[in-house]
C-alpha cells in the first residue's frame, strides 16, 4: 500500500487545502507536528500526523451519538464549514461567539447538552474548553503552530485559519464519521462535496 493510499484524502487535495501551512509563531507543545519551516519564516506541518490526528478525531467522535456532539467556532472562516458538517453528521454546532455558561447552566435559553466538544480554535475558543472541562467533557482542539494545547485531550495539528483547510478538515470528519456510524458504506461517495464546505 502506498503512502496516498493511507492517507484519507489525496496528498495533492491536503496540499491545495494549505491544511499544512502553519504560522511564523510555535508554542513548544505544537513542535512536535512540524515537519519543517520554510524560507519565509512559516512553520509547515507534518502532513502523516495531521492525517493521522484525523483518523483519531473522527473515531473518537465517532464513539458519540450525533445529539451528544458540540462543535465550536467562534472563528468566521469556520461558520461555513461546521454548519455542513452540522447538516451532515446532525450534530450540534455553534458559531459564533460562545458566552460562558451555555454547556454548564440548564437556565440559560441557551443552554446546550453535550458529551464531547470540538473546537476550531483553542484560542478564541477557550470559554467552550472552559466548559467543557469544568464538567470533565474530552475535549478536541485544532491546533496551529501557535496554539498552545492545555486542557485539550485530543490535539489536531492543522491550519485552523484558512476557509479551504478548515473546510476539508470537516468535509474528511463528517465522511469518517458518517462511515464509522455506519451511515456510508465505506467504498461509497458521502451525499455531500467538498465544495459544501469550502468557500472558494
Amino acid at each position: 500500500m502506498s503512502e496516498t493510499q493511507q492517507l484519507l484524502v489525496a496528498q495533492d487535495v491536503y496540499l491545495k487545502s494549505g491544511i499544512h501551512i502553519g504560522t511564523k509563531f510555535r508554542t513548544k507543545y505544537m513542535e512536535q507536528f512540524i515537519y519543517k519551516t520554510r524560507p519565509d519564516g512559516l512553520s509547515v506541518l507534518n502532513l502523516q500526523k495531521i492525517d493521522e490526528r484525523i483518523k483519531m478525531a473522527a473515531n473518537l467522535i465517532s464513539q458519540f451519538a450525533p445529539e451528544d456532539i458540540l462543535i465550536v467556532s467562534r472563528r468566521e472562516n469556520g461558520w461555513k464549514s461546521v454548519k455542513a458538517f452540522g447538516k451532515a453528521t446532525g450534530c450540534k454546532i455553534f458559531a459564533g461567539r460562545y458566552p460562558p455558561g451555555i454547556l454548564t447552566n440548564p437556565q440559560l435559553e441557551s443552554y446546550i447538552e453535550a458529551k464531547v466538544v470540538l473546537v476550531t480554535d483553542s484560542w478564541p475558543d477557550r470559554n467552550a474548553i472552559k466548559d467543557a472541562m469544568s464538567l470533565g467533557l474530552p475535549v478536541i482542539a485544532l491546533c496551529d503552530t501557535n496554539n498552545q494545547s492545555n486542557e485539550i485531550d485530543l490535539v489536531v495539528p492543522c491550519n485552523n485559519k484558512g476557509k479551504k483547510s478548515l473546510g476539508l478538515f470537516f468535509y474528511i470528519l463528517a465522511r469518517e464519521y458518517l462511515k464509522n456510524k455506519g451511515m456510508l458504506e465505506a467504498d461509497k461517495d458521502p451525499p455531500f462535496t467538498l465544495d459544501d464546505f469550502s468557500e472558494e
